[in-house]
């Protein structure tokens, strides 16, 4: 399975922090816990199995330890501590141990655990206001490179930009279906009239669109809106680009044109929980944008209140992908990005929630 190979957003960074959490990726099991930072900075993230490796006890429950050896997590049902991603970590002859592997038996504190007496660890990383998870290191035969980290979002690295994360949402749909919705600009006269959109005005321009290995783009995008920006009388046309840097993730920008002083870029980050529904975050960055951060997400949380009731009663839940699937769907000129998106699933052998 591929996806397995792939980079997930599984928690939002900030809802990290003392204390072990639980989540479930592509059916697995996983607790996050993050070591103690220096100097003001958040510390490494951890992912693994949530399961003690002794008698199978949820590691989640358990909590957080910092010894003078490093990071550990202890297990709740007998205590096991497992070693964090530490330097200091040491084992009983003082050597570094591998991330994962039990230092200290309570119950025989002379006992020095075998390398066997190790939790199973998955790789982890913090970009733009999220945890990411993989669960397999990927086969650059069948993953393409630009694959193997998480997607790239540049204003979000930018200190000019104001950063915000938005969600989770939860969702019963799909991811695809949802990254879908995201790309398409000609549901916005109906599913937000009145706000990013207006039915009297549902003609659009899909633009330019650009397909490769490493996903799906497309320029000079336009809709008109009933304001083209916060201080505009009347409607206008607004352009976006789209990217898509992964099969879960979707990148939308809006420049700043002539009379308009803010630009923003909005990336969509989803955890597939399954075939037919999924968790979704917004990273937003903007500038120029005096609105607070509560409320631009209160902006957000409205829009995407309006999208999901459509999305969830999309059937199938799975984003079909062709013609010669269990069910097809027919496509019109404003389809032509989201048709390259289900053609660069196709390409990336992507098999959760699609058919």
């Amino acid at each position: 399975m591929i996806e397995r190979q792939l980079w997930h957003p599984v928690v939002a960074a900030m809802h990290l922090r003392d204390e072990p959490v639980a989540v479930t990726l592509l059916g697995q099991d996983v607790v996050l816990w993050r070591e103690h930072g220096h100097d003001g900075h958040a510390g490494v993230v951890h992912a693994w199995a949530d399961r003690c490796p002794h008698r199978g006890a949820r590691l989640s429950l358990g909590r957080v330890l910092h010894h003078l050896h490093g990071a550990r997590l202890e297990c709740p049902y007998h205590g096991w501590q497992f070693a964090g991603d530490t330097a200091a970590t040491q084992g009983h002859h003082g050597a570094p141990v591998p991330v994962g592997r039990c230092v200290h038996v309570p119950a025989a504190p002379t006992f020095e655990p075998p390398p066997a007496h190790c939790a199973q660890v998955f790789d982890a990383q913090e970009h733009h206001g999220l945890v990411w998870v993989r669960l397999e290191r990927p086969d650059l035969t069948q993953v393409p490179a630009s694959l193997a980290q998480p997607p790239g979002f540049e204003p979000w690295q930018d200190p000019l930009w104001r950063q915000l994360i938005c969600g989770p949402y939860e969702v019963q749909t799909s991811a695809p279906r949802l990254v879908e919705n995201f790309l398409d600009l000609s549901h916005f006269g109906f599913v937000h009239e009145g706000w990013l959109g207006a039915r009297t005005h549902a003609q659009v321009d899909t633009g330019k669109v650009d397909e490769g290995a490493e996903g799906v783009r497309a320029h000079e995008c336009k809709a008109w809106q009933p304001k083209g920006y916060a201080g505009a009388e009347e409607g206008g046309w607004v352009v976006y680009r789209y990217d898509v840097p992964h099969p879960f993730a979707a990148i939308l920008r809006k420049d700043a044109t002539e009379g308009d002083p803010v630009s923003n870029a909005i990336a969509l980050f989803i955890r597939p929980d399954g075939d037919d529904r999924c968790t979704a975050w917004f990273a937003m960055a903007t500038l120029g944008d005096l609105s607070d951060d509560e409320e631009l997400r209160a902006f957000q949380d409205t829009v995407f209140a309006q999208d999901r009731p459509v999305v969830e009663s999309q059937q199938p839940k799975r984003l079909p992908l062709g013609k010669d699937g269990p069910i097809a769907e027919v496509h019109g000129p404003a389809d032509r990005m989201s048709s390259a998106y289900r053609r660069y699933l196709v390409r990336t052998g992507i098999s959760l929630g699609v058919c």
